[in-house]
């Protein structure tokens, strides 16, 4: 059994540990509900850009767009579960530098969008073709307004379930 000098093994205990503290931040963000849309979490939603575990932990991301009212939300929501979670103090920097894209989202979180009704967009190199009616799975839809229900929203209806439904736009 060949054993590591003691400089070394306090090096990959430190290692270690940053690598649990930043598998647990993590885990905490994807508990953070996005306020405007409560089914995704803010890692769903890809505005998660990076994740210092500190001390202090300090927590990246980028706003969906300039001037997001949610933006300053999810700042606070992200350091109350981190104070929950054992990191107290953190800091939580806005970045508009790459900015934020819907192709961020997870594809996890565009199923979770479609399941709570609202219209995935699609991936930006796949961006042809219809709309689908995220109830009925129909391809025949029509925008109705380019605002929704929020400025990231766009309001559509399906001509075959006649349903109204929000389609996250494609940024």
């Amino acid at each position: 059994m060949v054993s590591l000098p003691e400089d070394d093994a306090e090096d990959d205990a430190v290692t270690n540990s940053a690598t649990a503290d930043t598998d647990a931040i993590w885990a905490a963000l994807a508990e953070v509900a996005d306020p405007e849309v409560p089914v995704l979490s803010v890692v769903d939603l890809g505005i998660v850009r990076a994740v210092e575990a500190g001390p202090p932990v300090t927590v990246t991301i980028s706003p969906t767009y300039t001037g997001c009212p949610a933006t300053e939300i999810i700042g606070t929501l992200i350091r109350e579960k981190l104070a929950e979670a054992g990191f107290p103090g953190a800091t939580v920097r806005q970045s508009i530098v790459p900015p934020w894209t819907t192709d961020w989202i997870s594809e996890e979180g565009r199923a979770k969008l479609k399941a709570y009704g609202i219209a995935p967009p699609k991936p930006r190199a796949a961006n042809s073709g219809p709309i689908r009616c995220p109830r009925c799975d129909s391809p025949n839809t029509k925008r109705v307004s380019e605002f929704g229900s929020t400025p990231c929203k766009a309001l559509w209806r399906c001509t075959d379930c006649l349903e109204p439904f929000d389609h996250f736009k494609c940024l």
